[in-house]
């Protein structure tokens, strides 16, 4: 995953879909934005068919709140139910899919007070700020009867995945590493492909 996002464009009925499973056999519907060859490899360039969404546990330390990621499969698993019921009151049906968590249904209008920037500290790459839209708001009780507060945004930017088409025509997601590698010359074939 290298920026994220969902666009409204995805209510396309012609494009073609492409299916990505992760290591737990976990799926995630995907359209192929591009697709091209670099020297005799099949590559495509993926966008989500549904709208991805990410979720942050807030913590309190004095004043200052902190946004932490929650990415660990267990704490998913543990709050999942509580995120599927704040946004079923959206009309939203949470899917915990491969590679991302992702939402159907219609998304709200962008709210500009409703944006939260997250600032992506990466030493290796000089990374922009994510910006992404708050859907909800939840709380759960741990089994220590402490509450502990969530948000759900969807980032602003489309979540696109580079992958490679191995022999049987099957996507394989390119590793953070390959992908810097292959960035140059993925970026210079894009740019063709856009002229």
């Amino acid at each position: 995953m290298y920026s994220s996002g969902f666009s409204e464009e995805n209510d396309r009925t012609d494009a073609t879909a492409i299916t990505l499973t992760d290591e737990k056999g976990r799926t995630l519907e995907c359209y192929v934005e591009h697709s091209f060859s670099v020297d005799g490899q099949e590559y495509v360039l993926l966008l989500p068919v549904d709208a991805p969404i990410e979720i942050f546990a807030w913590q309190v330390h004095g004043e200052e709140e902190e946004a932490i990621l929650v990415e660990d499969d267990s704490e998913i698993d543990v709050i999942f139910s509580n995120a599927q019921a704040v946004l079923s009151e959206h009309n939203l049906i949470i899917k915990n899919t491969a590679y991302a968590l992702t939402v159907v249904g219609e998304l709200p209008p962008i709210d500009e007070s409703e944006i939260f920037t997250l600032e992506i500290e990466d030493e290796e790459a000089d990374l922009e700020p994510e910006q992404l839209q708050l859907l909800a708001r939840f709380c759960h009780k741990d089994q220590y009867d402490q509450t502990q507060q969530y948000t759900i945004h969807t980032p602003l930017d489309p979540l696109l995945f580079f992958a490679r088409l191995n022999p049987k025509g099957k996507p394989e997601l390119l590793s953070p590493e390959e992908f810097r590698k292959l960035q140059p010359l993925l970026e210079e074939e894009l740019f063709n492909q856009v002229e």
